[in-house]
């Protein structure tokens, strides 16, 4: 039987060179892939705490390696699927039109780059879709650290300038455009660059991870 609702997580095998490269400056090529693999592990475990709460299926879209090396980082209680091919709009869009194919109704995608995104806030977003159309979490650098919906909506993922400070304006112009009903959680920030460092201590800190980036 399908949950009804599926949180899907964005992430890539912690791979030197490959993960978090705008970190490399200040962190080096294995720091940074260090910072990403915690930063996944601290994504999941706030995924595993709704799960444990709520009926929900946690899925992994990944990049960078195959299943078997993704489970044996992540554990073998998700499921997997690659992202495939095509810019960031692309794999989004795939990812949700999957998983509403698959018979969920409330369908959330996350990244691993926002580690204030915790449960009650994922809890919040599923909640919200009970009466709106689209739940979107505001990143501050004017992108979006999580989209959900109860529908397969297209429109949102075609013509973005991904990696710009105006993902989250063409993504609510285009909603408005459609009519749709909109939710906004709390405005969060992403760790993309080496000034973004702190953000990651500070949360580390506060859930007493005793990890060291």
């Amino acid at each position: 039987m399908v949950n009804a609702d599926r949180l899907i997580i964005f992430t890539r095998y912690p791979v030197p060179g490959a993960a978090k490269t705008r970190l490399i400056p200040a962190l080096g090529a294995e720091g940074a892939a260090n910072l990403h693999q915690q930063m996944a592990e601290h994504t999941l475990a706030q995924a595993r705490k709704l799960r444990a709460s709520d009926s929900v299926t946690l899925e992994v879209r990944f990049a960078g390696n195959d299943i078997a090396r993704m489970q044996a980082w992540l554990g073998d209680d998700l499921s997997y699927q690659e992202q495939g091919a095509g810019d960031l709009g692309d794999r989004l869009a795939r990812a949700a039109q999957s998983a509403f194919n698959q018979g969920s109704t409330r369908v959330i995608i996350i990244g691993t780059d926002c580690p204030a995104l915790d449960t009650p806030v994922l809890q919040q977003a599923f909640h919200q879709l009970q009466q709106r159309d689209l739940v979107l979490g505001p990143a501050v650098d004017g992108g979006y650290y999580l989209v959900g919906g109860r529908r397969f909506i297209p429109e949102i993922f075609q013509e973005i300038a991904w990696s710009t400070d105006q993902v989250l304006h063409q993504t609510v112009r285009k909603a408005e455009q459609l009519g749709l009903a909109i939710a906004y959680l709390p405005l969060l920030s992403d760790v993309d660059y080496p000034s973004d460092l702190e953000i990651w201590e500070q949360v580390r800190r506060s859930k007493g991870t005793g990890r060291e980036v």
